[in-house]
């Protein structure tokens, strides 16, 4: 039997259908189903296994997939067959309709080339019948002026009084035909014509003053649609400004002020305002109430002159420039002139609250601003285009109209007070008074204190300075800036040219008067301060000339008059001072001070003034030379004063170790010599050491402290070096010695500068030379800071051994040994032996100490104020 005999199982040919296969298809479940019936067959069959069935049912459907396979590939050839057939004809129908599109589009863009040459026909016929059109009614506008002024010959105003009466349209048409017959009348020269012009004038007149008329009466009775008529009538005719004038002098707000004119009076303000330590006032009562009473009235008003006025802006213009002429302007020329009775002061802060205050208002009033409108219709546009002259009305302006003539009313203002130099010189006056008071006391106090003690100082400069500044005047004959600064500091500082300072009554200078005070400083700085910000305030065009100004009357009072004074005075008091006495330590407390206000000040001028600069270079450098030159001055006084000091010191030091007695160091064997811990030089010395340098540390730091405690320690320690020299010293009073020594280095260790530890220690070891043994005396000075020295520097030292004669020999004669091996050694370990101290202790040999004590000049790092403000090393 053929294995096809059965032929494939019935129940699976639904599973071999073309559509069994359309959605998705899994192999295993296709031959799960194929084989289900089979595998159950078989697993009922208790026999083994047959797999042909298997086979038989497999084969079927592999023909029959394979049948189903072949018309499916037929299929497809089909439909692509189609659809490339169906491309075609597409593609021809596609290049069909772009064809069709194209020809339509040219159609189009040669329609619209026809429409725009047709377009453009009708503009030229438009503007051609316009033209024709205007020509016609200038024409015609020409007749009927050429009638009616001919009516005007003849005296004959019927028809214009006919005009009148027909109502508003009328009337308006009346106000352009007389303007128009003035401005021709004004042209026409013919014989009749000046009677003809003056008819014409009469007429007018006669008619403006009947609108006027009208405009007052509606105006009265509250009516704003014919004062709005009135008002575009009287705008035709001759711009409008008889009718603004009319409305604003009418107006109830000025009617008003002028019958309240007294002002209201503030009693707080006028009695805090003289004093310079209150802050300025931020209003006054009056000004308060009059420019709240401005903002409603304008408030109100731009409503009303809205509505009746043709030119809004034009009419407010004219408002408030009436407003800041009459009831502003015064208002507060009657605050400038009271202040001006109490003081200076007084004046520019009134002028400064003034000025703030009109700024605000300003502001607010520019809320109001009006547009621009015009009634009128667009024929009467085209009318007055066409007309023969042009209208001699106001211009309307621009949107910011009312703004700008604000801006012009705030200056026009407050011109009067700051043109020139008018603001800048009372201002500089104000201050220099203000200073000059307050440092009044201060001043007498230094001045009466120089005299007393008969010393030409600084002072007689800085009269004679302030002298000739307030004698200098400008080229138009008028005193400058720094001319009256300097005029009112001697004025209320009690200085003169003839120093005659003995004024009958007055009361007699304290101490406490002519001390520095950092509250004084500080005051001085918040009023200066206040004058800058006036000047911020009310000259902002020349804030940078005018802040150098100011800086000059302040360098003037708190450099010259305060802190160089008192550095002059604390110089002649320690000049003046009596040797035999331990000099006052006082001076550095007055450097202190200097230091901290110096600082306080230049920190104000760095801060506040030099930005204010920056507009004008030139201005900006001008101030920083002149500024580093006042803190130099400074500088050079405090270096003067702290170099005096240091003099003192040392003298007053080596007058202490001149009062070693000559057996100090060769005591007797008895208890009272060894009970001693010191001797009284020594003790006298270490005290006075000691209370320096607690002064210095309290009054100096930084730099200062160190250049300044460092020169007392170099100029002690060369002074005990000449000392050593003087007296002899025994076995037992070589320990005498050593403690004087050893309290000396304790002394100078206190002070905390490095640079005198090697100094003092040296000392010491020098000292040990009394104590050691002569047989190892050799080897002692070749060992630290000893071993550093020529040998010969030393034995004037060693000389004043009371044992030196026995040794003397021996000792020199091994010290040329060691001359001849150093001479002939080249290795820089020998060398270094020759250091620092070798080479001071040459040149203390060369120079002949007996005859005095020899101290530099001056520092060489210099006393030093303006590094604070580049760094910490003035910091306190």
């Amino acid at each position: 039997m053929s294995r096809f005999a059965n032929g494939p199982d019935p129940n699976i040919d639904e599973h071999l259908q073309l559509s069994a296969f359309k959605g998705k298809f899994e192999v295993d479940e296709f031959v799960g189903v194929v084989s289900e019936k089979l595998i159950a067959q078989s697993k009922a069959d208790p026999g083994p296994f047959d797999p042909k069935p298997f086979i038989r049912n497999f084969e079927a459907a592999v023909d029959k997939l394979i049948a189903v396979r072949k018309e499916v590939q037929a299929k497809t050839e089909q439909t692509e067959k189609s659809v490339r057939i169906a491309e075609r004809e597409y593609s021809k129908k596609m290049v069909e309709l772009t064809r069709g599109f194209e020809a339509v589009g040219n159609s189009f863009t040669g329609m619209e080339s026809r429409m725009n040459e047709v377009s453009r026909t009708a503009v030229r016929i438009g503007e051609q019948l316009e033209s024709v059109h205007i020509e016609r009614q200038r024409a015609q506008a020409a007749c009927d002026l050429i009638d009616f002024y001919n009516q005007f010959t003849r005296g004959d105003t019927t028809r214009l009084d006919a005009m009148r009466k027909e109502g508003r349209a009328g009337r308006r048409q009346v106000a352009i035909l007389l303007r128009r017959l003035s401005t021709v009348a004004k042209e026409v020269d013919l014989p009749a014509a000046e009677k003809t012009r003056d008819n014409i004038e009469k007429y007018c007149e006669k008619f403006e003053k009947e609108m006027l008329h009208l405009f007052d009466r509606c105006y009265r009775r509250g009516d704003p649609k014919m004062m709005h008529h009135c008002a575009q009538t009287l705008l035709e005719f001759n711009g409008g400004a008889s009718c603004i004038q009319v409305y604003v002098n009418q107006h109830d707000f000025f009617i008003n002020n002028v019958r309240d004119s007294k002002p209201i009076e503030d009693t707080v303000l006028w009695k805090i305002i003289p004093d310079p330590d209150s802050s300025p006032p931020k209003n006054e009562q009056g000004m308060t109430e009059l420019f709240a009473e401005i903002r409603a009235t304008v408030d109100t008003e731009a409503q009303i002159v809205k509505a009746v006025f043709p030119n809004p802006p034009v009419v407010m213009q004219v408002f408030l420039q009436r407003v800041f002429a009459q009831s502003i302007q015064q208002h507060m020329e009657q605050l400038l002139h009271r202040a001006t009775a109490i003081s200076e002061l007084a004046y520019l802060r009134i002028l400064q609250l003034s000025h703030i205050q009109a700024s605000i208002l300003i502001e607010d009033l520019k809320a109001y601003e009006l547009p621009s409108t015009s009634p009128r219709t667009p024929a009467d546009a085209v009318e007055f285009r066409r007309s023969l002259t042009g209208l001699p009305t106001v211009t309307s302006g621009t949107s910011a109209a009312v703004s700008t003539m604000l801006e012009t009313a705030m200056e026009e203002l407050f011109v009067p007070y700051t043109e020139g130099q008018r603001y800048l010189e009372r201002e500089s006056k104000s201050l220099g008074t203000l200073y000059s008071t307050l440092l009044a006391n201060f001043t007498r106090y230094h001045v009466c204190g120089l005299n007393q003690r008969g010393k030409s100082s600084m002072f007689d400069r800085m009269v004679n300075q302030l002298s000739a500044a307030a004698a200098t005047t400008s080229t138009g004959g008028a005193s400058t800036t720094s001319a009256q600064a300097a005029a009112a500091l001697m004025r209320f500082g009690g200085i003169n040219a003839d120093r005659n300072l003995d004024r009958p009554g007055e009361e007699s200078v304290r101490e406490e008067d002519g001390i520095l005070s950092l509250d004084v400083a500080e005051k001085m700085l918040k009023w200066h301060t206040e004058a800058i910000g006036r000047c911020v305030e009310l000259s902002p065009q020349m804030i940078a000339k005018n802040t150098f100004s100011l800086l000059r009357v302040l360098a003037e009072a708190i450099g010259t008059v305060y802190l160089e004074a008192a550095l002059e005075s604390a110089q002649t008091k320690l000049e003046s001072a009596d040797t035999k006495t331990e000099p006052s330590l006082d001076s550095l407390s007055v450097l202190r001070l200097v230091d901290l206000i110096c600082h306080l000040w230049q920190q104000y001028v760095n801060t506040a003034l030099f930005p204010l600069a920056n507009s004008s270079v030139t201005t900006r450098r001008e101030m920083v030379v002149f500024n580093n030159q006042c803190v130099s001055r400074l500088e050079a006084g405090a270096n003067q004063l702290l170099q005096k000091m240091t003099d003192l010191t040392v003298t007053w030091l080596s007058s202490q170790l001149m009062k070693q007695k000559r057996n100090d160091f060769k005591p007797r064997n008895d208890d009272l010599s060894f009970a001693r811990v010191n001797t009284e030089p020594c003790v006298a010395c270490c005290e006075t050491l000691e209370r320096v340098r607690d002064s210095a540390k309290q009054n100096l730091s930084g730099k200062n402290l160190e250049v300044f405690l460092t020169e007392i320690g170099v100029s002690f320690h060369s002074l005990l070096l000449e000392h050593l020299r003087k007296f002899p010293v025994s076995a037992t009073g070589g320990l005498m010695l050593a403690k004087d020594l050893k309290s000396y280095q304790d002394a100078i260790s206190s002070f905390g500068i490095a640079a005198l530890h090697e100094r003092f220690e040296f000392i010491r070891q020098l000292g040990n030379v009394f104590l050691v043994r002569p047989e190892i005396l050799k080897s002692y000075i070749t060992e630290n800071y000893l071993g550093r020295i020529d040998a010969n520097l030393l034995k004037p030292y060693l000389a004043l051994r009371s044992d030196w004669g026995q040794f003397e020999k021996g000792f020199n004669d091994t010290d040329d040994a060691a001359e001849d091996l150093l001479a002939g050694a080249e290795s820089k370990g020998l060398k270094d032996r020759f250091g620092r101290l070798s080479v001071m202790m040459k040149e203390l040999e060369v120079s002949k100490l007996s005859e005095g004590i020899t101290i530099p000049s001056s520092f060489a790092g210099g006393f030093s104020i303006a590094s604070r403000l580049g760094g910490s090393t003035m910091s306190n």
